[in-house]
C-alpha cells in the first residue's frame, strides 16, 4: 500500500498547483518580462557580433516600457551614439515595430511622425520577443553603416529568443517501504524540498489550530477518519516559528468530516484544526510552498 500512496505524491502535487494556477489566471494575465540578466544577454550578443565584423557602435537594450536596461558603448564610437541607440530601443520597444519601418514611412513622405516625443526613427532598433510577447527592445548606432546598425541589432535580438540549454533533470526519490512506515509511527517528513514536502502524519487524537503562512496543505487520508474544522477565528494564537502560527479551538469555521481515501485542499494562511479523532489517523500531507508569500 505504501507503494501505490507514494506514486500518487506527484499526483496530489500537480492538482494542487492546477487549482491555485487556475484561480490566479482567471484573475491576471501572465505577462513576460525582459530581466536585467536577459537585457546582458542581448548585450554580449550585440558586442561578439560587433567584435567578429570588427566594427564600432554602441547598444542599448530597453523593458517593453522603454526604460533603460543596459547600455555600452564600444571604444572609438562616437559619443552622441549611446543616447541615439536608447532612443531607437524605446522606439522599437514602444510602437513595437523595427525602427526601420518609420524611417521608410517618412521617407515617403508621411514627415509629420518626426513631431512625436521621444521618437526615433532611424534604423537600428529592433523588438525584442519571447514566445510572441514583445518585452522590450534592442538599439544600435554608430556601427560602420545604418543597416549594420540593424545588423548587429537583429544579432542581439536572436539572442534572446534562443533555446537556452537543456537543464539537468531534477533527481527522482524514492523512499523504501520500511523507511515510509517508520515514519508514520513517528509522525515525520519524508522528504524536504525547496518547494515542496512530503509528511507521513499520524494522530491519535486532536491536534492544535494551525496556520501555514506560506505552505499549503494538500492532505491525503491512509486510515482512520476525523471531523477537520477550517477557517473561523483562531483562539489565542501564537507563532511559533517563522511562518508557523498554532492556537488552542477555533470559533466558527466549517467542520467536515473526512475518511479514508479522501483528499483535501488547504491553501495558506487558512486555519485548519483536527478537532475529533476517534482513532488512528494515518495520512499524507503534501506542503506546496508559495512563490513570494501567494498562493502557489
Amino acid at each position: 500500500m505504501s507503494h501505490r500512496i507514494m506514486q500518487l505524491i506527484p499526483a496530489i502535487v500537480s492538482m494542487a498547483v492546477l487549482v491555485f494556477s487556475t484561480e490566479v489566471h482567471a484573475q491576471v494575465a501572465e505577462r513576460k518580462t525582459l530581466t536585467l540578466a536577459g537585457a546582458e544577454k542581448v548585450l554580449a550578443a550585440a558586442l561578439s557580433e560587433a567584435r567578429r565584423l570588427k566594427t564600432t557602435g554602441a547598444i542599448a537594450v530597453v523593458d517593453d516600457g522603454g526604460n533603460l536596461l543596459a547600455l555600452s558603448r564600444i571604444d572609438g564610437t562616437f559619443a552622441a551614439a549611446g543616447r541615439i541607440s536608447a532612443g531607437k530601443a524605446r522606439t522599437a520597444a514602444l510602437f513595437k515595430k523595427p525602427t526601420r519601418a518609420f524611417e521608410e514611412i517618412i521617407g515617403k513622405g508621411r514627415t509629420a511622425m518626426i513631431a512625436l516625443e521621444d521618437f526615433t526613427p532611424l534604423e537600428g532598433g529592433i523588438p525584442l520577443t519571447v514566445d510572441g510577447q514583445i518585452v522590450g527592445a534592442v538599439g544600435v548606432s554608430g556601427a560602420a553603416s545604418a543597416q549594420q546598425d540593424e545588423e548587429l541589432a537583429v544579432a542581439a535580438a536572436a539572442a534572446l529568443s534562443a533555446p537556452a540549454s537543456p537543464r539537468a533533470e531534477a533527481p527522482v526519490t524514492i523512499v523504501p517501504h520500511d523507511k515510509v512506515a517508520a515514519a508514520f509511527q513517528r509522525g515525520s517528513p519524508l522528504l524536504e524540498v525547496a518547494d515542496y514536502k512530503v509528511h507521513a502524519s499520524h494522530r491519535s487524537g486532536p491536534g492544535q489550530v494551525e496556520i501555514h503562512t506560506h505552505d499549503t496543505d494538500i492532505i491525503h487520508v491512509l486510515k482512520g477518519e476525523a471531523t477537520l474544522v477550517t477557517g473561523g477565528t483562531v483562539v489565542a494564537a501564537q507563532t511559533v516559528q517563522p511562518e508557523e502560527i498554532r492556537g488552542t479551538s477555533v470559533q466558527g469555521g466549517e467542520a467536515r468530516q473526512i475518511t479514508a481515501g479522501d483528499v483535501v485542499v488547504v491553501p495558506n494562511g487558512v486555519p485548519h484544526w483536527f478537532r475529533d479523532v476517534p482513532g488512528p489517523l494515518d495520512y499524507y500531507v503534501v506542503k506546496v510552498r508559495a512563490q513570494n508569500g501567494s498562493m502557489p
